[in-house]
């Protein structure tokens, strides 16, 4: 039988080679590559103690902290499959989550403990297989992290993880309302893992800052590349992103590579020459942009202020991986494209409707061809067969190629917003929108932000046309407030007639003239 080196055998191969060098850390702990080994076993141990079996699935929800490091290595040591949960969502939204999963664990940080109380009775977990970390001792009703740890054996787990076997579950917001679970397996981390060192000339001795959370393919992917490759990953542990704390983690850790939303860099950017001035980023050498797109004039203050560093542009997805790529001296020649498939990617084709490849300069539908591309949705066969023809796989995104092979996103298929890096569907919020009794009828666009590059814009028909927009808008923001993310809540409500509400013929809501409307009244204004 062929055999892959897995993440866990990875970081087990760096605790034999050196032992003692700083594997991660984060603002309260530091692990060496020999303690994240023993731990992760330990853990590992622990978790299958509690009755779990290889293949069962188990909830992360956490802030960033050196913590994830450990799970997902244990995960994969233990052949268990992580549900990593975005610690924005709400406590029904993460119910959703764990049943459709059918997860058989959770490890839960203290601080969002709140999120999972109210829902402990809807999930048929057992009561030893609630897992707390991160607080003063450990409350009745939880099982202690550290306790389960420090109970465990060193010994490896006796549990063959293959290839093919699956990794995790990244759950993707969805089209329908409905979050999908994206399966990814372990062969295809490691394949994501090494293309990403060779394509960005990453080695042992990087130093890698993960700032984006760790519950997203952008961190995990990162994360992944640097554990194979032995080098040191520190963890940006705050809970709301300080622009200035993150300069002087650049400067203190003496960081080689970070990525970063637009909203990051304008945010980190936009602070005082003084305050910037204070902080040596000289060993800054590669930069990531990426999620949502970037102006010229924020990427030449990038490459102004990191005089050191080249700046990448990636475009991808939890399904298909990295797709394109965008490397540093194409950044201004070549700006408003997402870049080239690259060593990685395989292939990419443009399609009309019927399959067929559009001519260069034409809008079609992306797909690529990735040699790490998930193996489907988990219990959700008409998702996964929409999202492939044959090999090739698409998550719904609208582009056209030049005569060069750059791709330039035109559209979303799905229509979806991304606000400070954060993918949100129209349609979930819609969902929750239209169960409030004063609506008949919502829209939700992004709408353009300086800062967070779209924010998210309800446009709702009431019942009763008279009804006051004041209180209305008040009990629908309510509405939402108990059922939605931050993120993803409107932060107003524009109220329309019936009548004015762009349609087709057969009454579906024209999303993108809704947009082009709404630009042009702010514009006007």
């Amino acid at each position: 039988m062929s055999h892959l080196l897995a993440v866990s055998d990875a970081i087990a191969a760096h605790a034999r080679l050196h032992p003692r060098k700083t594997g991660t850390r984060d603002s309260k702990r530091v692990l060496t590559f020999g303690a994240w080994d023993e731990r992760a076993t330990r853990l590992a141990n622990g978790l299958l103690a509690l009755g779990l079996e290889k293949g069962d699935r188990v909830g992360l929800l956490a802030y960033n902290c050196v913590e994830w490091m450990e799970m997902y290595v244990a995960l994969a040591r233990s052949g268990l499959v992580a549900v990593p949960i975005n610690f924005r969502l709400m406590a029904p939204e993460i119910a959703y989550i764990l049943e459709h999963a059918e997860a058989q664990a959770v490890i839960v940080q203290d601080d969002l403990v709140e999120r999972i109380e109210p829902i402990r009775a809807d999930l048929p977990l057992e009561a030893d297989r609630y897992v707390r970390f991160g607080g003063a001792g450990t409350p009745a009703g939880w099982t202690g992290y550290e306790a389960l740890i420090a109970a465990a054996s060193t010994t490896p787990p006796t549990v063959t993880v293959r290839p093919e076997d699956p990794f995790a579950l990244m759950y993707t917001s969805g089209t329908t309302g409905k979050p999908k679970g994206a399966m990814r397996n372990h062969e295809g981390n490691a394949l994501i893992a090494l293309a990403t060192a060779v394509e960005f000339g990453f080695s042992r001795d990087d130093t890698a800052l993960l700032v984006m959370p760790l519950c997203h393919a952008n961190s995990l992917y990162f994360a992944l590349t640097f554990m194979y490759l032995g080098a040191t990953i520190v963890v940006d542990d705050r809970k709301s992103f300080d622009p200035e704390g993150l300069l002087a983690t650049l400067a203190q850790e003496k960081v080689t590579f970070t990525s970063l939303v637009p909203t990051h860099y304008i945010m980190m950017l936009g602070l005082p020459a003084a305050v910037k001035a204070k902080y040596d980023v000289s060993a800054v050498e590669k930069l990531l942009i990426s999620s949502a797109p970037a102006r010229k004039d924020t990427k030449l203050a990038i490459l102004d202020y990191f005089k050191n560093s080249g700046l990448f542009e990636l475009y991808g997805s939890s399904e298909a991986g990295w797709v394109t790529l965008l490397r540093p001296e194409e950044q201004i020649d070549r700006l408003g494209t997402v870049g080239r498939e690259w060593a990685g990617s395989g292939a990419i084709k443009i399609l009309d409707p019927d399959g067929k490849e559009v001519p260069d300069g034409e809008v079609g539908e992306l797909y690529s061809r990735t040699a790490y591309v998930f193996d489907g949705y988990w219990k959700n066969p008409e998702k996964t067969a929409e999202a492939f023809r044959g090999e090739w796989c698409s998550v719904g995104d609208m582009a056209r190629r030049d005569e060069d092979g750059y791709i330039q996103l035109v559209d979303r298929k799905s229509n979806m917003i991304i606000s400070g890096g954060e993918n949100i569907y129209p349609s979930e919020v819609e969902t929750v929108i239209g169960t409030h009794t004063s609506v008949k009828d919502v829209a939700v666009i992004g709408i353009p932000h300086e800062k967070w590059g779209e924010t998210v814009q309800a446009v709702v028909v009431l019942h009763d046309p008279s009804a006051d927009p004041k209180a209305a808008e008040a009990a629908i923001l309510d509405w939402c407030k108990e059922r939605l993310a931050g993120y993803k809540r409107p932060r107003s409500i524009i109220f329309v007639q019936d009548d004015e509400m762009p349609r087709t013929a057969t009454g579906k809501i024209l999303h993108r003239t809704l947009r082009e409307l709404m630009s042009r009244d702010k514009a006007m204004s």
